[in-house]
């Protein structure tokens, strides 16, 4: 007898190919039989009317941290995600030497906008040092599959200690971190993220922005002797550095045989000839064999941020982020007192500049504390300051004096602004659908909803891809171009990770203030709606009648 089978869907089965009305039939956690009529199993669902698909697969995540305390990385399996890879941005939490645990944390708390609190709660090092113990530790409770890359920084930091953010590596340090390298790949990483852009607590680039090219070279070539794949982040608001970036992947793979991936890339009115060349040059890297592909998150970036804590909203005001730095309130409001007209005219150029490659965005109140304020929520900066015929700064920083800086504002649709442009980025077949950034920026960045919003917007509004098109996208091609054999595709023998959901309703939820994570505070988390089931390796992990299952435990750390 089987032990599951889902009955009567449109099986959409991530090969790009039309979907078949049929049933998929489940034993032992693999895929035994897809489409016909199955026979009896422990356990049936009714997916008349839903699409059964393979479980997506979320390339450019940071649940290290998360998944320490929460198996199933919420909210990322409602999302219909069962399969995540985390140690992005060059950090991850292993390789790690004891003694550098604050300085990696105070780190990665500021690129991810984790609380020190909830940090703190919810990390415990119990895995020592290593790679492999980090993966012993999360190995059996795990609710979806990881497939994790080791971090550029933390092997930099491992080798030089505090000389990792001073200098180059010498010769013999970056024999140490390739075969450091090499024991996180024999350990279970799927390969090497590295970053061009994040910065620690001090401004100071993080370590990975101090290696030579011999160093990266290096480190490349251990990956294309383990089949590792090469993730970075690159100037993504500077088309010029993103190109010559671009140029540098394809050497590396041609030199290596390793596959690379850049993430993200925008699409947006104020830079479409930047687009166009950034194509253009992945185009020629292809047509010389190698292998890169750019990565292009489906949704704008809506940053929600309030002036009582530091931000990444906050990064280019350095007034306002020494403000926000200051640890007690008290003295926090004097010095907002001592500085306002200088925390004014800050806040006033942010709101006027263009904002690059990304586009402007607008600010929105997005929450408040006092009841006399609630009919400010959702309405625009720029509105608000008009009626009061105040400017664009005076206005925000009033309303946030008003509730000791507890106002909660949101500037809305970074990036992306033109969705038939985007749509057809998005169907580019090598655009990489990723850099969804689940699980970080807790305090600010509204990155979740990626899968439903590729549904909703580009394939039932723009028309830009069709739903099979669209489910290969976040499956097998994700599968492929990362090496997960065995997801991504409904096929026998193949891992049962699968999502069925209500092609016509998929689509981004209302986002909630949730304070799931441990410690103070609250995040911002949006919800997805459409999704009914999801399945990890043959267990049914979430449905939308019963929420998340108790002890579901099947996921796996999902190597190449």
């Amino acid at each position: 007898m089987l032990d599951l089978v889902i009955r009567d869907g449109l099986i959409v089965d991530g090969s790009g190919l039309p979907g078949r009305r049929g049933d998929l039939s489940i034993s032992d956690g693999k895929i035994v039989a897809v489409g016909g009529r199955a026979g009896e199993a422990r356990r049936e669902l009714d997916a008349a009317g839903r699409v059964v698909a393979p479980g997506f697969i979320d390339p450019h995540t940071h649940y290290d941290a998360q998944l320490c305390f929460d198996p199933y990385a919420f909210p990322a399996i409602e999302h219909g995600i069962t399969t995540v890879v985390p140690g992005n941005c060059s950090l991850s939490l292993a390789p790690l030497r004891t003694d550098q645990r604050d300085t990696f944390s105070r780190m990665f708390r500021l690129i991810e906008e984790m609380p020190e609190a909830a940090f703190d709660a919810g990390v415990d090092w119990r895995w020592g040092e290593s790679f492999d113990g980090w993966l012993d530790a999360l190995t059996g409770n795990l609710a979806l599959n990881v497939a994790p890359l080791v971090g550029h920084s933390v092997l930099r930091m491992f080798v030089m200690g505090p000389d990792a953010q001073q200098r180059p590596a010498t010769n013999d340090e970056i024999a140490q971190m390739s075969a450091l390298l090499r024991d996180c790949l024999d350990a279970g990483a799927v390969g090497l993220s590295t970053s061009f852009v994040d910065i620690d607590e001090s401004y100071r680039p993080v370590p990975s922005r101090w290696a030579a090219p011999e160093e990266l070279d290096a480190l490349a070539g251990v990956l294309g002797k383990h089949g590792g794949i090469l993730q970075i982040v690159h100037e993504f608001y500077n088309t010029d550095l993103t190109i010559a970036r671009i140029e540098t992947l394809a050497d590396l793979s041609l030199r290596h045989g390793i596959t690379t991936t850049l993430s993200p890339i925008f699409h947006s009115h104020a830079d479409r000839a930047g687009v166009a060349r950034i194509l253009d040059a992945v185009g020629a890297a292809r047509a010389r064999g190698a292998a890169v592909w750019p990565q292009v998150q489906t949704r704008p970036i809506d940053i929600s941020f309030t002036l009582d804590q530091r931000s990444l909203m906050l990064l280019t005001m350095p007034s306002w982020w020494q403000v926000a730095s200051i640890p007690d309130r008290a003295d926090k409001l004097a010095a907002v007192a001592d500085r306002r007209q200088e925390l004014v005219d800050e806040m006033d150029s942010l709101a006027k500049r263009p904002g690059g490659g990304l586009g402007a965005g607008g600010f929105v109140v997005r929450d408040v504390i006092l009841d006399r304020n609630r009919d400010l929520v959702g309405r625009s900066i720029d509105d608000i300051a008009t009626e009061r015929g105040c400017s664009h700064g005076e206005t925000l920083l009033d309303l946030a004096l008003d509730e000791e800086l507890g106002t909660w504002f949101i500037r809305e649709s970074i990036g992306h602004d033109d969705s038939e442009a985007v749509g057809t980025l998005l169907a580019d077949p090598h655009v990489h659908v990723g850099a969804s950034d689940g699980g970080a920026h807790v305090g600010s960045f509204s990155t979740f909803g990626d899968t439903g919003y590729l549904f909703s917007e580009f394939v039932r509004t723009t028309g830009s891809l069709t739903l099979e098109q669209a489910v290969k996208k976040i499956t097998l091609d994700t599968a492929t171009i990362w090496g997960l054999d065995g997801r991504g595709l409904l096929a026998p023998g193949n891992a049962a990770d699968v999502v069925v959901f209500d092609a016509d309703r998929i689509g981004r939820g209302p986002e909630i203030a949730s304070d799931d994570f441990p410690g103070d505070g609250i995040r911002w988390i949006r919800r997805q709606e459409g999704v009914d089931t999801v399945v990890v390796n043959g267990d049914i992990t979430w449905s939308a009648d019963d929420g998340y299952v108790d002890g579901a435990r099947a996921g796996v750390v999902a190597t190449r």
